[in-house]
């Protein structure tokens, strides 16, 4: 039956070209074989009137049926309770009283029996929908007991995979939920529990009657885990998240001590310098003070230009350590002042 759900969600609709208006023949109505999905000239939302021309359905059996634009105003409304909108999806029709003639596995066409509640399937296999079944084409109640004759619907349906076509073979009978009706003796039998023998998967509570013979586990079944694994998952994340933050936390560290450390070299570097250019300017100011007040060659000396107003040319103001130019400048004019120097120790002047 999961199959059937399998198909039913990505089998290519059949639908013809016709659009509203076009002509039709109803008896070109069918089943396709192998997914029996229904089959008329009229597209996907129109049907084939009994005029031979196509109109716009007046029901729908799906939420959200097939052809429709999203948010569409001209989808047609779904029946209420105690009706059904056939294959065709032209107009609601009152449910069916068992015995009646319906159309293939819609067992929403039949009446429900009074206990439905007690015989209708909650499960997702399809089992029946109400308590009613419809089988062979005719209205039953889903409420034979365990060792009573019931009645059987074989139904071929043509799977595909990567490697090519397979046939899966679907069996429902009128049994009640938890029971199977058995195609051979044609009577209601318990379902088999986990790893007994089987040959069908309906013979299994789990519906799943393996390669091997036995009875495997239900495929849709909701597979819960232990509260532990729940607490590892938690604990894991919450260690990954914490982990990250001081794996960060350590690499930026690293990257700001070398910053620091690049940025305390640059000062000391700087400091050096100007420690370095003021004991320059001090020396340079000592040896003119020491030279003689009436030395007559005086006026031989080479002259320093002052930089500034009222200031003497030794005094620089250095306010940025980039300015490479002023540096420059007061090394070039404090070597002047050493030549003067040893010239005058030299005798020269």
């Amino acid at each position: 039956m999961l199959l059937l759900v399998f198909l039913s969600c990505f089998a290519v609709v059949y639908a013809g070209g016709g659009n509203f208006g076009d002509s039709c023949s109803i008896s070109d109505n069918r089943l396709q074989i192998g997914t029996y999905q229904f089959y008329s000239d009229c597209n996907s939302v129109t049907y084939c009137a009994p005029n031979n021309t196509c109109a716009h359905r007046g029901c729908r059996k799906d939420d959200f049926p097939f052809g429709y634009p999203q948010d569409s105003d001209s989808i047609p409304p779904k029946c209420r309770r105690g009706q059904f909108c056939p294959d065709e999806m032209d107009v609601c029709q009152e449910v069916l009283s068992v015995g009646s003639a319906c159309q293939m596995n819609r067992d929403d066409q039949c009446e429900g029996p009074p206990n439905f509640k007690e015989l209708e399937d909650t499960t997702i296999r399809g089992l029946n929908v109400n308590g009613s079944i419809c089988l062979n084409n005719v209205c039953m109640w889903a409420n034979v007991t365990e060792g009573e004759g019931c009645v059987v619907q074989n139904t071929a349906y043509i799977g595909y995979t990567a490697s090519g076509e397979f046939i899966d073979i679907v069996s429902r009978g009128n049994c009640r939920v938890g029971l199977y009706c058995d195609a051979q003796s044609l009577k209601c039998f318990q379902e088999k529990a986990l790893d007994e023998i089987c040959d069908a998967d309906k013979e299994c509570s789990t519906w799943n009657c393996l390669a091997s013979g036995v009875c495997g586990t239900d495929l849709a079944f909701d597979h819960r885990v232990s509260s532990w694994v729940y607490a590892v998952v938690v604990i894991g994340i919450l260690g990954g998240m914490f982990g990250t933050l001081v794996g960060l936390f350590f690499l930026h560290r690293k990257q700001r001590e070398r910053e620091r450390a690049r940025r305390l070299q640059y000062w000391r570097e700087q400091n050096t310098f100007h420690q370095n250019l003021s004991q320059m300017r001090e020396a340079a100011r000592a040896s003119i003070m020491s030279l003689p007040a009436n030395n007559s060659d005086e006026s031989h000396m080479p002259m320093v230009q002052s930089t500034g107003h009222g200031s003497s040319g030794l005094r620089h103001h250095f306010e940025d350590d980039n300015n490479m130019e002023d540096y420059d400048d007061s090394i070039v004019n404090m070597q002047q002042l050493v030549e003067v120097r040893q010239s005058r120790d030299d005798g020269r002047y």
